[in-house]
């Protein structure tokens, strides 16, 4: 246990003040240890063994299960290619929207499963999925871009249910005047 010292002069204040001082220093510097350095990266690259990159997409009621690795840009949805699957062809621009954006387009092969929801909620699911997982596999080059254009964000507008009393979320039933 610490002693109390009676301060009686100057003399002893002094004292008391250089101690103080002296282990100041030891302090800070103990303090500058434990603090992490901000070299690090913030976020990790993350890869299995086989080197794919693997990001979950949500939009509406779709989810998809995104794996994404090096190749000659090739697209399978659910085991069939992008084209077969998505016939539109807005879907399709959905779907290659991240590849556009983090300026590496044919450089990914994408694998990917979908559920849920209809053609444009996979779609959106699947571009969402892309983007997190191009995130996982390089953050230093393509986060800030994907992050920017609002790809790794989850679009949470959902269908509207349908209340009691009425035709459908928000119609009304037809008014009569008489």
């Amino acid at each position: 246990m610490a002693t109390k010292k009676t301060v009686k002069s100057l003399e002893d204040i002094k004292s008391v003040t250089a101690s103080v001082e002296a282990a100041a220093p030891v302090a800070a510097t103990a303090a500058e240890a434990t603090v992490p350095a901000n070299d690090s990266p913030k976020h990790e690259i993350k890869r299995d063994n086989l080197g794919r990159s693997y990001g979950t997409g949500r939009r509406k009621d779709a989810v998809a299960r995104v794996w994404v690795k090096p190749g000659r840009g090739q697209v399978l949805v659910n085991g069939k290619a992008q084209g077969d699957y998505f016939a539109r062809h807005t879907h399709l621009l959905v779907l290659n929207q991240p590849f556009l954006i983090a300026k590496c387009v044919n450089q990914f092969d994408v694998v990917c499963t979908v559920k849920g929801g209809g053609l444009s909620g996979q779609a959106g699911a699947v571009r969402h999925g892309i983007s997190r997982a191009l995130s996982a596999y390089d953050p230093d080059n393509y986060r800030a871009a994907l992050k920017k254009a609002g790809f790794l964000t989850r679009d949470s507008r959902v269908v509207e249910r349908k209340k009691v009393g009425l035709h459908k979320a928000r119609r009304s039933k037809q008014w009569a005047k008489r």
